[in-house]
C-alpha cells in the first residue's frame, strides 16, 4: 500500500476568496495562475474571477508542491461550538472547488502524512511532548484511514446510512460522517481539526510524523476507528453509546488511572453510581490543572475553557425553556424536569427525558443532548441535574454538574498528555486507551 492522498472539506460558502502563493495550473485549461482569486456560483455555473467555467468544478494543482501554497479567507472554525470564529488559513496541496446545494465547497487534496502534520499542530500545541505527539499521529492516521475505508464500503454496499430513530415520544440521533459525501473528512471538530499550515508546527511534530510514518492501530486485521476527545472525565465511553450501535472491542470503558479509585461503584450506568462519580473529582490522568501540561493539548482558544474535568452550568427557567424550544423546534412550555433515562459506561447520558408543561420528549444520543442544552455544545453529556427554587411544582433554576469535555471515546488528550509527562512512551499511551489493539506499519 502506498501513502494515500486524501480529500479534506475546508469551507462551504456562496463565494470563496483565496490567494495562490506560487504557480498553480488550472486543470480544465492548463492555464498557469497565481495571486488573488474569487470563485462564486451564479445561474447554475461556477464563476472564476467573473468568468463562467465550463466544467463542474475548479481544480488548481501546484506546479511545485514543495514551495507553492494557497490562502483561503474567512474559514469558519469551531462550527456551532462556543469558540466559533473565522480565520484566514494557508494550505499545501491542490485546491478543488465543487458545488453542493447551490453553494461552493473548497476541498484540499493532500498526501496523508502532510495532512497529519497539520492535524497534530491544530488539535494540540506543537510544543507537546514527543510521546504525546507520536501517539496522536498514530490515532489520527488510524481514524482517517478507517473513515476512508468506511466511506468506500458504504458507497459499494449502497446501504442506507440512517443516524436517526424517531417516534412520537423519542428522538435519537448520532452525528458521525453522514454529511461528507464528496470528500473523505472535514477540517473542523466534527472530524479532526485541520487548519493547513496556519498553525505553527515544529521539528518535534515532524519528528513524530516521521518516526511513526505509516504506523496504524489495527484489530483483527482491520484499521481501528481510533477516536479521541479532550477529557474523558475519568472513565472512557464505548463507541456504540455515542455513535452507531456497533461494538468495537478496542473502544471500551477504561478507567483513566493506573488503578480504580477507592470508594466508587464504577458501574456508571447506574444512576446512584454516576451521581456519586460526577459530583466527586476522583484521581485520573486527566484530572489536572497543570498549566504546562494543559498548554501542550489546548490551543489558545481552547484555553478559554478551564473547568473541563468537573464543571457546572446554571440556567434560569426562562432561559432553559427558551433554549430547548428553539433547539428542538417545539414549545415545551415551562420545563418541569430533566430526567436521566439511560447512561453509558462513563456516566454519559445516552437518553434524557425533557418534561415540559406542554410537551415531553426523550432525546439522545450524547451530542443531541449536548446540542439541545447549550447555545453551542455542552461540555459533555455526563451530568446530573439539580432543580432549585421550586414554585407550584416548577423549578425556577436548573444546575447541571458535569464531567469531562467531549464524547469521551478512545484517547483522552489531556490524560495522554499527563501520561507523557509521567514518562510513558507512545505505545504505552496507546495501549492504555485502545485495549487489545496492535500497531502495524501499513505503508513505508
Amino acid at each position: 500500500m502506498n501513502q494515500p492522498t486524501i480529500k479534506v472539506g475546508i469551507m462551504y460558502e456562496p463565494e470563496i476568496r483565496f490567494v495562490l502563493n506560487g504557480y498553480h495550473m488550472l486543470r480544465e485549461t492548463g492555464e498557469i495562475m497565481n495571486g488573488a482569486q474569487t470563485v462564486s456560483f451564479s445561474e447554475g455555473k461556477i464563476v472564476l474571477n467573473g468568468v463562467p467555467v465550463k466544467s463542474a468544478n475548479v481544480v488548481l494543482n501546484p506546479v511545485d508542491p514543495k514551495t507553492a501554497s494557497f490562502d483561503l479567507f474567512d474559514v469558519t472554525i469551531g462550527i456551532h461550538f462556543h469558540w466559533e470564529r473565522k480565520e484566514n488559513q494557508r494550505f499545501k496541496g491542490s485546491l478543488c472547488i465543487i458545488v453542493e446545494n447551490e453553494k461552493l465547497t473548497a476541498i484540499n487534496d493532500i498526501p496523508l502524512e502532510d495532512y497529519l502534520e497539520s492535524v497534530i499542530s491544530s488539535e494540540m500545541s506543537a510544543t507537546s511532548s514527543i510521546e504525546l505527539l507520536k501517539a496522536h499521529a498514530v490515532i489520527s492516521r488510524s481514524w482517517l484511514l478507517a473513515q476512508v475505508i468506511k466511506g468506500k464500503e458504504l458507497k459499494q454496499s449502497a446501504k442506507n446510512y440512517n443516524p436517526v430513530a424517531e417516534t412520537a415520544t423519542e428522538y435519537i440521533r448520532w452525528y458521525d460522517r453522514e454529511d461528507h459525501v464528496n470528500f473523505d473528512v472535514c477540517a473542523d471538530d466534527h472530524c479532526q481539526r485541520y487548519q493547513g499550515i496556519t498553525r505553527q508546527t515544529s521539528e518535534l511534530v515532524r519528528q513524530a510524523i516521521t518516526e511513526t510514518f505509516g504506523l496504524t492501530l489495527m484489530h483483527n486485521g482491520k484499521v481501528c476507528d481510533a477516536r479521541f476527545s479532550k477529557s474523558c472525565g475519568g472513565v472512557a465511553e464505548t463507541f456504540e453509546n455515542v455513535w452507531e450501535p456497533e461494538v468495537h472491542p478496542y473502544l471500551q470503558a477504561i478507567v483513566d488511572n493506573p488503578q480504580n479509585p477507592e470508594g466508587f461503584d464504577l458501574d456508571l450506568t447506574k444512576e446512584t453510581a454516576a451521581e456519586n462519580w460526577i459530583r466527586s473529582a476522583p484521581e485520573a490522568f486527566c484530572n489536572t490543572h497543570d498549566k504546562q501540561v494543559l498548554s501542550q493539548v489546548l490551543n489558545d482558544y481552547d484555553q478559554e475553557t478551564t473547568d473541563f474535568y468537573r464543571w457546572k452550568v446554571n440556567y434560569s427557567q426562562q432561559v432553559i425553556a427558551e433554549l430547548i424550544a428553539r433547539k428542538r423546534g417545539h414549545d415545551f412550555g415551562q420545563i418541569v424536569d430533566l430526567i436521566p433515562v439511560e447512561r453509558g459506561k462513563s456516566g454519559r447520558l445516552k437518553k434524557l427525558k425533557i418534561v415540559g408543561s406542554k410537551l415531553t420528549l426523550t432525546i439522545g444520543k450524547e451530542l443531541e443532548i449536548r446540542k439541545t442544552l447549550s447555545e453551542s455544545h455542552l461540555y459533555s453529556s455526563a451530568f446530573v441535574v439539580d432543580k432549585l427554587k421550586i414554585e407550584n411544582g416548577i423549578p425556577q433554576e436548573f444546575v447541571l454538574t458535569g464531567a469531562g469535555w467531549g464524547h469521551g471515546v478512545g484517547l483522552c488528550q489531556i490524560g495522554a498528555a499527563v501520561m507523557g509527562e509521567k514518562g510513558h512512551v507512545f505505545d504505552e499511551i496507546l495501549m492504555h486507551y485502545f485495549r487489545g489493539a496492535e500497531l502495524e506499519k501499513l505503508y513505508q
